[in-house]
C-alpha cells in the first residue's frame, strides 16, 4: 500500500540502487491467517512493486517477523527468499540516541539491520528519530571499516 501511495518515492529509491523487497501489501500480522490470505498479501505486493519499479522483488520479510502456516508455500510460488534481521533498531519506540547506540553495539560483519520508514501503513509517519539515528550510525560503522550493501549483495556476493 505504501508503494501505491508513494510511487515517486519508490521509483527514486529503486533508481538510487536500493533493493526493494516484499513486506506484504498491507502489513498485517500473518499469524492466525489462512494460506490464501497470506498468498494474496504477498502476490499483491509483488504486483504493485513490479508495476511501480519495473523490478520484481526476490526477497521477503514478514511483517513483525511473524511467520505462519502457508507462508513458505506463498514464498515458493513467488520465488521469494525469506530474510530476517540480525539487529533490530526498535526505532518505532526508542529515541534516536537509543536506536543509534543499540545498532552500533550490535552490528557485526554480515549484519542485517532492521529500521523502519514508518510504522505500518500510516499516511505521514514521523521518521525523524530513524533518520537522526541513521545519520549517527553510518559514520561510526564506516569508521570501523564496515561497508553497506544490499541484502542480495550480502547473501549472493558472486552475482
Amino acid at each position: 500500500m505504501n508503494v501505491q501511495r508513494l510511487p515517486g518515492t519508490t521509483r527514486a529509491t529503486a533508481s538510487a540502487g536500493h533493493e526493494i523487497g516484499n513486506h506484504s501489501y498491507s502489513h498485517p500480522a500473518l499469524y492466525l491467517r489462512s494460506p490464501r490470505f497470506i498468498s494474496s498479501e504477498l502476490s499483491a505486493a509483488q504486483s504493485v512493486i513490479a508495476d511501480t519499479t519495473g523490478v520484481t522483488p526476490t526477497l521477503f520479510r514478514a511483517p513483525f517477523g511473524a511467520r505462519w502456516f502457508g507462508l513458505r508455500e506463498a514464498q515458493r510460488e513467488l520465488n521469494l527468499l525469506g530474510v530476517m534481521w540480525t539487529v533490530l533498531g526498535l526505532d518505532w519506540k526508542l529515541s534516536a540516541d537509543q536506536v543509534a547506540s543499540r545498532i552500533v553495539a550490535r552490528a557485526e560483519n554480515g549484519a542485517i539491520i532492521c529500521l523502519h520508514d514508518g510504522r505500518g501503513i500510516r499516511a505521514n509517519p514521523d521518521i525523524s528519530r530513524t533518520l537522526e539515528a541513521v545519520e549517527r550510525i553510518i559514520p561510526v560503522l564506516q569508521s570501523r571499516g564496515y561497508i553497506f550493501e544490499t541484502v542480495s549483495q550480502l547473501l549472493c556476493p558472486n552475482n
